[in-house]
């Protein structure tokens, strides 16, 4: 008989580590998005290990600037940013406050409320599509800026919190290069995922983007 997934909120402990040590740990723990239609829950798969000023791939490399702020605050926040125009994407921020590092969420299966995230993610083709890839993770879980800063060591109320789940076995991890990650931090291999798992997104190297002439 499988044991039902732990519903104890994590502690701002938890988050109060290196981020390389955060970030495979992770992996099947519960995030829980509360929403006026309902929950939904998924289960974490994948992630990425951003480690601030020793970083050069980590937003927080050159400094402290009003898009990055949060990840400068109080471990077990939530950091989200805006890319390509299009897409937020969703960080867990870790080790101790002043040190900016995070762990950026990068895909997840839907355990609950997997109706309500389909009319988010319309193009998807099944459930394990839902938050396969950070930006579909945050738009399975109506994420965006509105939510930055938000603390999700606080299950009172907060919007989004972060549950024990069911930990995976160190022999159940696997790791490899950041995706899209250019320069220098290209090569660091801070990409955890729970191996064999259909919800993990491929992995795709950085291909500099061309200017129009």
């Amino acid at each position: 008989m499988i044991a039902a997934p732990d519903r104890t909120p994590l502690t701002r402990d938890f988050f109060d580590r290196p981020v390389l040590d955060v970030a495979p740990d992770l992996l099947g723990r519960l995030l829980v998005r509360d929403t006026p239609e309902g929950p939904i829950e998924l289960r974490l798969t994948e992630v990425e290990a951003y480690d601030g000023p020793d970083d050069p791939g980590s937003h927080a490399y050159r400094g402290r600037t009003a898009r990055n702020g949060v990840m400068f605050g109080p471990p077990g926040h939530v950091y989200v940013y805006f890319t390509y125009g299009m897409w937020f994407c969703m960080n867990l921020v870790c080790g101790p406050e002043g040190r900016p590092s995070g762990v950026l969420l990068r895909a997840g299966d839907v355990t609950v409320g997997a109706e309500l995230a389909r009319k988010r993610r319309l193009s998807a083709r099944n459930d394990r599509e839902l938050a396969k890839g950070p930006a579909r993770l945050a738009t399975a879980l109506d994420v965006d800026r509105s939510l930055d800063g938000t603390d999700a060591c606080d299950p009172q109320g907060s919007p989004l919190t972060m549950l024990t789940g069911t930990p995976v076995r160190p022999d159940q991890v696997n790791s490899g290069p950041r995706t899209g990650v250019s320069g220098d931090g290209a090569v660091h291999p801070w990409r955890f995922w729970i191996a064999n798992d259909p919800t993990v997104s491929p992995y795709r190297a950085h291909v500099p983007r061309r200017r129009s002439t």
